[in-house]
């Protein structure tokens, strides 16, 4: 444990998303990216006050429909919102260029077989697969989208990377959790 940062500090318990439509996001981790749900919580709303506001930043009259939780391999948990925003929301997820942009990075042992699989139920992958040089050469790497637009990532180093050759610290390794 380091000394200095976050007092406590274990990792990332959870990544949370809102999605236009809970059933479909969940049929989509589940289904395609092989998530395991866990848990629900029903709606949030705040009829009088000002706590969605000050809890989450959005306007006091949204209402939180439904979150959905989800266990994603040995990685991080998912949290799923759908909401009834109370003014404008947009539609449309930013892209990776965009302030608050992201994606999600999901590794894989084997990038063809991965691939493969996700044009096989018709999710749409961009492009083909990178080869990743310098610090992260043996790595492949390439994005895909959920049905709502959302990006993901699927990558890949089942050999490891350049960078581990020399390094005294290591990334956190999906395939190698207690490392």
């Amino acid at each position: 444990m380091s000394n200095h940062g976050l007092p406590g500090m274990r990792g990332t318990d959870h990544i949370g998303f809102t999605v236009p439509d809970l059933d479909e996001a969940e049929e989509f981790f589940v289904e395609i990216l092989g998530a395991e749900p866990v848990y629900t919580l029903g709606a949030k709303r705040s009829d009088d006050d000002d706590w969605m506001q000050v809890q989450l930043g959005v306007h006091p009259r949204t209402v939180i429909r439904e979150i959905r939780f989800l266990r994603l391999g040995n990685g991080s948990n998912i949290e799923l919102f759908q909401y009834d925003a109370a003014d404008d929301q947009a539609s449309v997820p930013p892209s990776n260029s965009d302030i608050g942009g992201h994606h999600l990075a999901i590794y894989v042992d084997d990038m063809d077989a991965a691939v493969d699989f996700l044009r096989s139920h018709g999710v749409e992958v961009m492009g083909e697969p990178v080869r990743s040089a310098g610090a992260s050469e043996g790595q492949r790497w390439v994005y895909f989208r959920s049905p709502w637009g959302m990006q993901f990532e699927l990558v890949s180093f089942p050999h490891g990377k350049a960078y581990e050759a020399t390094a005294n610290r290591l990334l956190w390794h999906p395939a190698r959790p207690a490392e």
